[in-house]
C-alpha cells in the first residue's frame, strides 16, 4: 500500500496516481458496498463503481470492485481458519476442565499464539478464560463477534482503489490498475523466477539496469501468456515453467583410452518426461531430442599421436 507520504510526494510532482488503499478503509464506504445501483460490469464475475472523494474537492476519485471468484476464496480460508482455530480453542477448554491451570498468564499466552497463527479468524472469534474462585483458569468460553462476522461477509471479494486520474469509466481504471500489478509482478518474477534482486544499486546505471532487465521480463512473460493463450492452455505462465522444469537432462562422461592417452566422451541426453508434461509438449508443439548429444569427442587416433609427439 502507498503512505500518504508518497501520494504528497506524487501530487507536488503532479504525477498520476492509481493505488490500491487498505482493506479497513472499506468500512468508510459500506453503504456504497451494499447499493445494488451504479454497478458497471467489467468482465464475467467482476463489477467496479465510480465513487467520489469524501471532501468534495474532486481532487481524487475512488473505485470500488467486487469480485465474485475473490470473494468464494476469501470466504473459503476464513471458513477454513475459523474451523481450525476454534479446533485448538475447544482442546485448550477441554484440558482446562479436566485440569485448571494456575500459572497465570500461560494460558493467555497459548491462546495468543493461535489467534496469531489464525489472524483473519481471530477478528471475528473471541476467547475468554474462566477462573474458579482459586484463581485457576478453568475454562474457555467462546463466542463470535457478530457485527465483525457480518461486515466480513459482506466485504468479501471487495477492494478499493484510490486515484487522481480523472477517467470516469471505471472498467478502464480497473485495467489500468491490473497493468500496474503486472509491471509490478515483473519485478517479482526477475527477483524469484530470474533469481535477480536489486542487491546494492546504489548507482543510478545500476538502478536503470534493473529497470530495464526487469522490463524485458515482463515483455517475455506477457509473450509467453499470449502464446499459451493461443494455445488454449491459458495465461498462467508460472505453472507452465513449473510443469516444463520438471524434464531433466544430464551429462555422462565415458572415460575413453587411446594408446596411452586418458580421454572422455561427454553425451548429453534428455529424460523421457511425465505423460502429461509430454502431452503438454505436443500441445505447444514442441518436441524433445530423441537421440543422445555429443558435447566432447575424444580425439582421433591421428590426432592423439600428433599431441605424443
Amino acid at each position: 500500500m502507498v503512505s500518504e507520504k508518497n501520494i504528497a510526494f506524487l501530487r507536488e510532482r503532479n504525477a498520476r496516481y492509481l493505488v490500491g488503499t487498505p482493506k479497513a478503509q472499506l468500512r468508510d464506504f459500506e453503504s456504497a458496498l451494499l447499493d445494488k445501483e451504479g454497478w458497471q460490469s467489467v468482465q464475467s464475475g467482476l463489477e467496479a463503481r465510480l465513487i467520489a472523494h469524501p471532501d468534495g474537492k474532486g481532487e481524487e476519485q475512488y473505485v470500488l470492485c467486487r469480485s465474485t471468484a475473490r470473494a468464494e476464496k476469501e470466504r473459503a480460508m476464513l471458513a477454513r481458519q475459523t474451523e481450525k482455530l476454534c479446533a485448538e480453542l475447544q482442546k485448550i477448554d477441554t484440558a482446562l476442565r479436566a485440569k485448571p491451570d494456575q500459572k497465570s498468564g500461560a494460558i493467555e499466552r497459548r491462546i495468543g499464539r493461535w489467534l496469531g497463527k489464525y489472524p483473519a479468524a481471530a477478528k471475528v472469534i473471541q476467547a475468554t478464560v474462566e477462573r474458579d474462585p482459586g484463581g485457576a483458569a478453568c475454562a474457555l468460553t467462546i463466542t463470535s463477534h457478530l457485527e465483525k462476522g457480518r461486515w466480513k461477509d459482506q466485504a468479501h471479494g471487495a477492494y478499493l482503489l484510490r486515484t487522481n486520474c480523472t477517467e470516469t469509466d471505471p472498467a478502464k481504471l480497473w485495467r489500468w490498475y491490473i497493468q500496474l500489478t503486472q509491471a509490478e509482478a515483473a519485478f517479482r518474477t526477475a527477483k524469484s523466477d530470474l533469481k535477480l534482486r536489486p542487491i546494492y544499486h546504489q548507482k543510478t546505471g545500476r538502478v536503470e539496469a534493473h529497470i530495464l532487465v526487469c522490463f524485458l521480463a515482463l515483455a517475455q512473460w506477457r509473450v509467453l501468456e499470449q502464446w499459451m493463450h493461443g494455445k488454449g492452455l491459458g495465461t498462467c505462465a508460472r505453472k507452465l515453467i513449473a510443469e516444463i522444469s520438471t524434464i531433466k537432462s544430464m551429462d555422462i562422461a565415458i572415460p575413453v583410452r587411446r594408446g596411452e592417452a586418458q580421454t572422455e566422451l561427454t553425451i548429453r541426453t534428455v529424460a523421457r518426461p511425465e505423460r502429461h508434461v509430454a502431452e503438454l509438449l505436443v500441445h505447444l508443439g514442441l518436441e524433445l531430442p530423441t537421440r543422445n548429444r555429443i558435447l566432447a569427442a575424444p580425439p582421433t587416433a591421428s590426432a592423439a599421436g600428433t599431441g605424443q609427439m
